[in-house]
């Protein structure tokens, strides 16, 4: 069987072509050496080095064999420094999950900040709602989400990465359009509203309704995304409460309005002017040292948050 020891000690002698040169630079004896090359060729099959009292030379099948003998010690090597890498979190395969509407405001800079402090770790991207990135988590498909909370603290640790106000998208031409002043619960007092299902958006149907508890809104229509939510609104079908970063969805036919306090409870726990979250969340117990160098970049990045 050939040995890593014996690859070594070939180069040594090929690149030396001297075995007393050779043995000296690999800080052995000449005799273990040329016993070495010996069990190298015999291990191949073939005469690597032809050598006589006055000289060494490679033959044909050495000198093929020496270029892969250096294509495997710089794998040897690589492979020893990638495990490092791993070992320390600098290198790795990080499966994300993120929302659509995340990926506006978050998934960008991130990207960017993962490539610029870590660029040994691989991001593959995988775009699913909040319930199905938590279903994610639990099977081990992610590592890492970005999604709305709550969540199951049980099951999941998580950290704030993003927090926005929320806004209100209306119709072009709608009577809201043209309000000079951030929009209050009471000017939707009769206005159809497009709002979203309890259950699949929880986050954003509890933002809605908590900010229009003292009003009496049309609800027109429930739904799962915010996505869907603007192209309702450009459709003319209502009013939508969403994130300011929808604002970059480019839909035509919707006009994007402030919200007094930002669409939050001046009252509330939230950040104020900023009640929209966006959360990291893992599986708890389970970070492994990349995900705790890839939560490191995160914290850093302080994104949506005031100077």
């Amino acid at each position: 069987m050939m040995t890593l020891d014996q690859v070594r000690a070939f180069v040594a002698v090929a690149e030396e072509l001297h075995f007393g040169r050779a043995a000296e630079r690999l800080t052995m004896t000449q005799p273990p050496l040329s016993r070495q090359i010996q069990k190298l060729e015999r291990t191949v099959g073939v005469t690597l080095l032809e050598r006589d009292n006055r000289k060494v030379e490679l033959t044909e099948a050495g000198r093929a064999f020496l270029d892969e003998s250096y294509r495997l010690l710089a794998l040897v090597d690589s492979a020893g420094d990638v495990a490092r890498r791993i070992d320390g979190g600098a290198a790795g395969t990080l499966r994300l999950g993120f929302t659509a509407v995340s990926a506006i405001g978050v998934l960008g800079p991130l990207l960017k900040e993962l490539d610029r402090g870590l660029p040994g770790v691989d991001v593959i991207l995988h775009e699913r709602v909040t319930a199905a990135q938590a279903d994610g988590i639990r099977r081990g498909e992610l590592d890492l989400g970005l999604a709305r909370p709550p969540f199951d603290t049980s099951e999941f640790e998580s950290c704030v990465v993003f927090r926005e106000p929320l806004c209100a998208a209306v119709p072009a031409g709608h009577p809201l359009a043209q309000v000079s002043r951030p929009l209050t619960a009471g000017d939707f007092d009769g206005v159809p509203v497009i709002s979203y299902n309890p259950v699949q958006s929880r986050y954003f149907h509890e933002l809605t309704v908590r900010f229009l508890t003292n009003a009496h809104p049309r609800v027109e229509q429930q739904v799962h995304q915010i996505l869907t939510a603007v192209l309702l609104v450009a459709a003319g079908r209502g009013c939508a409460l969403v994130p300011t970063s929808a604002r970059s969805l480019g839909v035509q036919g919707v006009v994007y309005m402030d919200l007094v306090d930002g669409g939050g409870d001046p009252d509330g726990s939230e950040v104020p002017g900023r009640p929209v979250e966006l959360h990291a969340i893992w599986a708890r117990g389970r970070r492994s040292p990349m995900l705790r160098r890839v939560l490191a970049q995160i914290g850093r990045m302080r994104l949506g948050e005031e100077d």
